[in-house]
């Protein structure tokens, strides 16, 4: 009996201790997978990041993996798991569908974030539209911000005898007929986020008549967004829309002559990420979620073309480092709440309008298109 109530003592004490803010947590699980449109090159990097975090603090080895899928897809899978995922977390692409999902209950609210970790990243950036940064019904977070712009080949831009592209319109420029590759916004966050960020700025006449010149342009779609810059750093063509600056600049760190920008409006995404309702790896996805808005974490984006979710940090590195030649492959950016974001995207428009603006894009653009 003595030894009963020793055990019984011990079991709850440590159900105590767990159970009280700042006091050590229960081990995490072994496994962490995700479903995701962010590109292997940052993904494979934080979690390999984050699996030796967790070998360090808990003395686990987390099995972690990846299933690479656009937005548009990945937000299909969820949908059809019903529930039931075969991941725990959902990362990357448009926050206006990881607002769907949490309206379909598929995704489990961040109650326990660490909040100084939380209340590090402000509630939104930009102006007139304030992009929110982190969901404040709780069900999603930021991870890192990224701007969506253009991308281009300086020696194949200089021989067609243009300018090089800086805003939206240079990609119009007769000389660019065929030269020009995209992704269409039914399989790409980062098209369908510009698709959105042009339609605000033009209006739906307008902006699509834009759209419908550049499809004029345009000499190939791609599979995915994460082959536009591929074939623009190959030389294949001149000029690509709406790349992620860090796709970009992972063909800038391989060694291709690329030239990225931003023009003026461009998004920027938080890259949201939410664990799935009914994850079998809740602590472990938890964990993953801190460990990402730590100094440590936000350092493995800030090396790989991406920007700190919080003004406490800044893309720092010694001469000649990745995260140096990021600063200078965006053009001197080092925080994005050092500068002014200017952005007309809206959230509840482009939430309201994402299906819509799919089915027009199939029947004006991708079902009339044919190669320059």
């Amino acid at each position: 009996m003595k030894r009963m109530a020793l055990a019984m003592f011990a079991f709850l004490l440590a159900w105590g201790a767990w159970g009280t803010p700042g006091a050590p947590q229960p081990q995490i699980e072994g496994e962490l997978a995700l479903i995701t449109p962010v590109s292997k090159f940052i993904h494979d990097a934080a979690l390999k990041a984050f699996a030796d975090y967790a070998k360090e603090k808990w003395n686990v080895t987390v099995k972690v993996s990846a299933i690479p899928a656009g937005t548009p897809v990945a937000y299909g899978r969820i949908v059809e798991w019903k529930g039931k995922p075969e991941v725990d977390i959902f990362w990357g692409g448009e926050s206006a569908l990881f607002e769907k999902l949490a309206d379909q209950k598929l995704l489990a609210k961040l109650d326990h974030l660490d909040k100084a970790l939380v209340e590090q990243i402000p509630a939104s950036i930009g102006k007139p539209k304030p992009i929110p940064l982190k969901d404040k019904d709780g069900f999603w977070i930021g991870t890192a911000l990224e701007p969506y712009g253009l991308v281009y080949h300086p020696k194949k831009i200089q021989r067609l005898g243009i300018p090089e592209p800086k805003e939206w319109d240079d990609l119009l420029n007769p000389k660019l007929k065929g030269e020009v590759a995209q992704c269409a916004p039914t399989r790409s966050s980062s098209s369908n986020a510009t698709y959105e960020v042009l339609l605000s700025m033009y209006g739906e006449d307008k902006g699509w008549d834009w759209l419908r010149k550049l499809a004029q342009n345009t000499g190939h779609f791609t599979a995915r967004s994460r082959d536009v810059p591929t074939v623009v750093a190959k030389g294949e063509y001149s000029a690509g829309f709406a790349v992620p600056s860090y796709m970009a600049f992972e063909e800038k760190l391989a060694g291709f002559d690329l030239k990225f920008v931003a023009p003026k409006n461009a998004f920027v995404t938080p890259e949201p990420m939410a664990i799935l309702a009914g994850a079998r790896n809740p602590r472990a996805a938890k964990a993953f979620i801190e460990f990402l808005l730590t100094e440590r974490g936000q350092k493995v984006f800030m090396e790989r073309g991406l920007f700190p979710i919080t003004p406490r940090y800044k893309v720092q590195g010694a001469p000649g480092s990745p995260a140096e030649m990021a600063v200078e492959f965006t053009g001197g950016v080092r925080s994005y709440f050092d500068r002014e974001v200017a952005n007309v995207y809206d959230e509840a428009t482009a939430a309201k309008r994402s299906e819509a603006l799919k089915t027009k894009f199939r029947s004006d653009i991708e079902a009339v298109w044919k190669k320059p």
